[in-house]
């Protein structure tokens, strides 16, 4: 018995949307080492990332804010392979941490206002980058 089967049809626009997808993913990856690397920073040495002012406006203590840091991004770079390998919840859960990643360096701010400002802007674009296209992957 032979089946017909019609063949699936891709459009320059499905194309543009895998593309961005996978620089949604690409980005995410990227954010995740920066991630890792400030929360291991803050936990060996607090001082150095954290120094004590008068006017310090941190939230929660130095260690704290490390293992925050450290699981955002564990947490976005497996959300991130899950967009390279075209899991579809990998974008809605890639949304959802970019927006708690965005908060977590806009409280981040005073300490740190470069780094955290580039780091909402990396934010800013992967909530871009999921968001612009919202037909499921094939």
């Amino acid at each position: 018995m032979t089946e017909n089967h019609t063949p699936i049809r891709t459009t320059a626009k499905d194309e543009w949307a895998v593309g961005i997808a996978a620089f949604a993913g690409c980005v995410m990856v990227m954010i995740a080492i920066f991630q890792v690397i400030t929360g291991i920073a803050a936990l060996v040495n607090q001082d150095a990332i954290y120094p004590m002012t008068e006017h310090r406006i941190l939230i929660a203590d130095p260690a704290t804010w490390g293992w925050v840091h450290l699981a955002l991004g564990i947490l976005i770079g497996l959300a991130g392979f899950g967009v390279f390998a075209g899991v579809g919840p990998a974008r809605a859960i890639g949304v959802v941490l970019a927006a708690i990643g965005a908060l977590a360096n806009f409280l981040d701010l005073a300490e740190r206002p470069l780094w955290s400002i580039a780091l909402i802007a990396l934010y800013v674009t992967v909530i871009w980058a999921l968001t612009v296209f919202t037909r499921p992957y094939r």
